[in-house]
C-alpha cells in the first residue's frame, strides 16, 4: 500500500489542494516499500528455511511463485502499449521477460514493459545467491550477524555522497535498482532472521518497535532526503524481528488479523497490476499526467484501490495459487520437534533448542516451520 500510494502522488491523480498534501505528507516515502519488501524477503526465506532443503527445490519454489504473474502481467503490458501504438524495444522486452532487466542501466530499459518488475530482476538474483550462502550463514558468528545488521544502514547512509563519483545518468539506476546493491538490505533481513531463530536478537517489543517506527516516519519529513533510506531500513528491522518473535510467543500482534493475513497473500499480484491499471485507464480517460479535478481524484483513487485489490484477488486465486500447486516442488515433511521446544505461531518458524556452538547459538537448533501461508510474494 505504500508503494500504491507513492505512485498514486507521482502519477498526479489527486490535484484538489487540500488532498493532494495529506497524500504527499503520508505517502512522500512510500518508495521505502520496497526497501520493506527487500528487508521482508530475506528474513521470511531464512526464518522458514528448513535444513537438508535442496537448492533446486528452492529455485523451483521461487520461480513458480513469481513467473506466472510475471509473464501474465508482462503479456497485458505488451498489449496495453500495442493499443496506445506505443514503440516495443524487443531488447528491453526480452529483458524484462526473463527479469534481467534491473543489470542494464540504458536508461527506459530497468523500467521497461510493466515497470514495478523491475525490483522482481532484484529478487531472482536474491533467490540464486541465498541458497549458496545458506551454508555461511548458519555457520556465521553471531557477531558477524550483528556486524552485517549495523553496517547495512551505513552502508546505505554512504550511497548517498558516493553516488556523485558516478557517471551522470547512472545515479539513480546504481542506488535505487543495481540488484548488487539493493541486496544489502536483503542481506540485513537475513542476518537478523538467523539472529533471531538462535533466540540472539536483542531488538525491541512489538509495541515499542512500532513507535519507533511511526516516530521514525514522521520525523523523516524534517530529516535531510539522504537520511531516509537509511533510518527506515533501522525501523524495518525492528518491527519484522519483532512481529515474527510475538508470534512465536503467542502475543497480540495485529498482523495476524485475518483481513492483513489475505492482503497479505494477494499483495505480490497487486504489486504488478497496480500501476499498470492505473496507468491505462488515466490514459483511456485524458487525464495521464493531468490528475482528475476537485475530489473526483480521491474517488479515483478509491476506485483505483478496489479495482486492483480485486485483480490481485483473481491473479492470486486462479493464477499463482494453481500455478504454484502445479509447478513447484512438495516440500519435504519438517523435522519432529523435540520435547520441549516452542510451538510455532502461524506464519514463520520457532526454534527447536539442541545442543549450543562455539558462539553460545543453538549448534543445530531446526527451524519448524509455521503452518501459515506467510510468503513475502
Amino acid at each position: 500500500m505504500l508503494v500504491f500510494g507513492y505512485h498514486v502522488g507521482t502519477m498526479r491523480i489527486v490535484t484538489q489542494p487540500d488532498a493532494k498534501a495529506v497524500v504527499d505528507w503520508l505517502f512522500t516515502l512510500g518508495l521505502s516499500g520496497v526497501q520493506f519488501f527487500f528487508i521482508l524477503s530475506g528474513f521470511v526465506l531464512v526464518w522458514s528455511a528448513r535444513d537438508g532443503d535442496r537448492r533446486r527445490d528452492f529455485w523451483r519454489r521461487r520461480l513458480a511463485k513469481i513467473y506466472p504473474n510475471h509473464v501474465l502481467t508482462w503479456a497485458a503490458a505488451l498489449l496495453v502499449m500495442w493499443w496506445f501504438a506505443d514503440p516495443v524495444v524487443p531488447r528491453a522486452a526480452l529483458e524484462n521477460l526473463f527479469l534481467v532487466q534491473a543489470w542494464d542501466p540504458t536508461p527506459g530499459y530497468f523500467y521497461s514493459i510493466n515497470n514495478v518488475s523491475w525490483s522482481l530482476s532484484c529478487e531472482l538474483f536474491f533467490y540464486l545467491c541465498l541458497p549458496l550462502a545458506l551454508p555461511a550463514i548458519r555457520r556465521a558468528h553471531s557477531g558477524v550477524l550483528w556486524a552485517v545488521v549495523v553496517a547495512v544502514p551505513l552502508v546505505i547512509l554512504a550511497l548517498w555522497p558516493g553516488q556523485q563519483l558516478l557517471p551522470e545518468g547512472s545515479n539513480w539506476w546504481f542506488t535505487q535498482v543495481f540488484p548488487l546493491v539493493r541486496s544489502t538490505e536483503f542481506w540485513l533481513g537475513v542476518a537478523a532472521a538467523e539472529l533471531l531463530r538462535r533466540g540472539h536478537w536483542r531488538g525491541p517489543g512489538l509495541t515499542l518497535a512500532s513507535l519507533l517506527f511511526v516516530v521514525v516516519w514522521v520525523a523523516a519529513h524534517w530529516i535531510p532526503a539522504e537520511m531516509w533510506a537509511a533510518l527506515l531500513s533501522v525501523a524495518y528491522i525492528l518491527v519484522i524481528p519483532a512481529a515474527a518473535r510475538a508470534d512465536v510467543q503467542g502475543r497480540r500482534s495485529p498482523w495476524r488479523h485475518r483481513t492483513l493475513i489475505w492482503l497479505g497473500e494477494v499483495s505480490f499480484a497487486f504489486y504488478l497490476v497496480h500501476v499498470l491499471v492505473m496507468m491505462t485507464v488515466l490514459r483511456l480517460t485524458g487525464h495521464w499526467g493531468v490528475g482528475l479535478p476537485g475530489w473526483s481524484g480521491p474517488l479515483a483513487v478509491l476506485g483505483f484501490l478496489v479495482v486492483n485489490l480485486a485483480l490481485a484477488a483473481a491473479l492470486h486465486r486462479f493464477v499463482e495459487t494453481p500455478m504454484m500447486r502445479r509447478l513447484a516442488p512438495r516440500r519435504r515433511p519438517a523435522p519432529a520437534a523435540v520435547p520441549g521446544a516452542a510451538a510455532p505461531g502461524a506464519g514463520g518458524t520457532a526454534v527447536v533448542p539442541g545442543p549450543r556452538g562455539a558462539d553460545g547459538g543453538p549448534r543445530d537448533a531446526r527451524p519448524v516451520e509455521y503452518a501459515g501461508p506467510r510468503d513475502p510474494h
